[in-house]
């Protein structure tokens, strides 16, 4: 995919003061920076959301991977219901939720649980299909998913996810669309988590060393 199909997100260019924006108090120690305010994300969800739709052919099942993937779905989907085709035409749409889980603390447990049924995975069978992720790390996680639903015979199957990270620990894999590329730093806000704190964070910020060592499990 070529790099300039999304925002490439560097500490000069996006590196923003916690004076600059309103942070939640709770969170004062937490945070280093703001990698990415909140009104930036939301620009950038708009134009993906007309990239997909100008895309689409047909009806479409919208998957959310929970949990971390449910605010950027739920501001994508609202787009994406707004919009028409080429054509003029709406979308259809259909939500699916699936819970991934591969993280303790600020590390992969290269441990991937997917809460699919086999009932759940054969509803897919001829339909097409958009992953909605909210970052994909090393890969694995997102190969693995998809090589269990591909099992099952989907009509298409794409993914978006809202950043993906440079990383040396990449296997490789791009989503077919992307928000941001982000530096190998672990960011919380926007419904990404470090153990279940920080979904209540509008911007995509970095964890401090206070945050990790105040919310380690």
């Amino acid at each position: 995919m070529d790099p300039r199909k999304w925002i490439d997100v560097t500490p000069e260019n996006f590196n923003y003061s916690l004076d600059h924006f309103v942070i939640p108090s709770h969170y004062d120690k937490d945070l280093e920076s703001i990698l990415i305010p909140h009104g930036v994300i939301m620009d950038r969800v708009e134009k993906l959301a007309r990239l997909i739709v100008n895309d689409c052919k047909g009806p479409l099942v919208i998957c959310c991977i929970l949990k971390g993937g449910h605010q950027y779905f739920a501001d994508l989907v609202n787009v994406i219901k707004k919009l028409t085709t080429k054509d003029g035409h709406s979308i259809p749409l259909s939500l699916e939720f699936i819970r991934v889980k591969s993280y303790h603390n600020d590390a992969s447990s290269g441990d991937v649980r997917i809460s699919l049924t086999e009932e759940e995975c054969q509803e897919f069978k001829g339909k097409n299909i958009l992953i909605v992720e909210d970052i994909i790390d090393t890969g694995s996680t997102m190969v693995k998913l998809l090589k269990r639903l591909e099992q099952y015979q989907p009509s298409s199957i794409r993914v978006t996810s809202l950043l993906i990270k440079k990383t040396p620990k990449s296997n490789g894999y791009i989503p077919d669309y992307v928000g941001f590329a982000i530096p190998d730093a672990f960011v919380v806000g926007y419904a990404l988590d470090y153990n279940e704190y920080f979904r209540d964070l509008d911007h995509i910020c970095v964890i401090s060393e206070h945050g990790k060592q105040a919310y380690a499990q």
